[in-house]
């Protein structure tokens, strides 16, 4: 379940997990949309812009970022904040759709 794969004990965090994991998802989509266009990934602030993707650069308590070379990209939320056993320090999603936690 996605709560196991993220350490996470408590309701509020999963649906927050839950959420962040979603919005990776969509930026991935964003990612793949603008390679299939573009022969090249974009910047988080680019696909905003371009309104290929409609989130922010945030969902408390955590904030993303897209990292791109060349080929390759991963979109990372990452916590920021308490520290707090209750949910991972850093998700990703790197563009073969796979997801990475960190605690």
């Amino acid at each position: 379940s996605t709560s196991a794969a993220a350490g996470v004990s408590n309701p509020k965090a999963t649906v927050d997990i839950t959420a962040v994991r979603n919005d990776l998802m969509s930026i991935a989509q964003a990612e793949r949309g603008h390679f299939a266009l573009e022969g090249k990934y974009a910047s988080l602030d680019e696909l905003i812009s371009s309104r290929a993707l409609t989130i922010a650069h945030q969902r408390l308590p955590y904030s993303y970022e897209v990292a791109i070379s060349g080929s390759s990209f991963r979109a990372i939320a990452t916590r920021h904040g308490e520290e707090t056993s209750a949910s991972p320090r850093e998700i990703s999603l790197d563009e073969n759709m796979e997801f990475h936690v960190s605690d």
